[in-house]
């Protein structure tokens, strides 16, 4: 059977600057991020005008940069570092800077975004819930164009398989076809989450505070759970079958559960 092979250039152009030796250098993987961060913008503008989140419409450029640079870049960053890439990390201590070459973590992103929430909202006085619900749907967003990203890359490929999609990814240094994972995740993980959780927040239960977090948290995991089973096991696995990632979305849905559980039987107003 004839399967794609991954041939996909990861830079869309380049410029030659004098100042800079490598020139300037726009990539795929920079631009899928630049599309969730503006559909993210316009999204969070559009709520803030209808008064239904609770930062002024003037604040919300800046909002989106800190989540943008603190909560996802910096955040997934470091996840990534100190979860799966620790070892090379320490050969090199400037590849936590080296976002061109890929390797973000989610559940790093994760907790990068939760830790600026809960700091906008300490300092400014406005409900962690009321910006988490609303945050919570951006980064589906984000989580579904990054995956498009990894594909471009040819990284976090998936496992052997013999299906008619099958892509053979040159990167992994093997001519073998593999599921093309990064693409499940992006539906599954991202845009599908994307679409239950605006369609779910125009529900009377979609609009009680934390239940969209608490929602998102619990979707989010599951989805990735059961994506890990088509994606290249992690270096790390855990009973010979439970994958790193696996871990992680495990402690995720927990919280997850926690929330709508503790939104349910013991809301109180925010």
């Amino acid at each position: 059977m004839n399967y794609y092979i991954h041939n996909i250039n990861p830079i869309i152009f380049s410029f030659d600057i004098p100042f800079l030796p490598e020139g300037l250098t726009i990539r795929w993987y920079g631009l899928a991020y630049l599309i969730s961060f503006i559909l993210s913008f316009l999204l969070l503008r559009a709520w803030s005008k209808s008064k239904s989140l609770q930062i002024k419409e003037s604040e919300i450029s800046n909002f989106v940069i800190l989540l943008a640079l603190l909560g996802v870049f910096l955040g997934g960053r470091l996840g990534y570092i100190l979860f799966y890439d620790f070892d090379h990390f320490l050969n090199d201590k400037w590849l936590i800077f080296k976002i061109w070459e890929g390797g973000m973590s989610s559940h790093g992103g994760f907790i990068g975004v939760i830790s600026v929430l809960f700091w906008y909202a300490k300092k400014y006085s406005l409900s962690f819930w009321n910006l988490s619900d609303h945050v919570a749907a951006t980064v589906s967003l984000g989580i579904g164009f990054g995956r498009i990203a990894n594909f471009i890359n040819g990284e976090l490929w998936g496992r052997v398989t013999d299906v008619p999609w099958a892509v053979i990814f040159p990167q992994s240094n093997t001519l073998i076809p593999r599921h093309p994972s990064q693409l499940y995740q992006s539906f599954f993980e991202g845009f599908l989450i994307f679409l239950i959780i605006i369609i779910i927040r125009k529900t009377n239960w979609g609009k009680i505070s934390g239940n969209i977090s608490g929602l998102y948290l619990s979707l989010y995991a599951i989805a990735r759970f059961f994506m890990e089973f088509f994606r290249e096991p992690d270096s790390t696995v855990y009973f010979e079958w439970l994958t790193k990632g696996q871990a992680f979305s495990i402690i995720m849905l927990f919280f997850g559960l926690i929330i709508l559980f503790q939104r349910k039987y013991f809301l109180t107003k925010d």
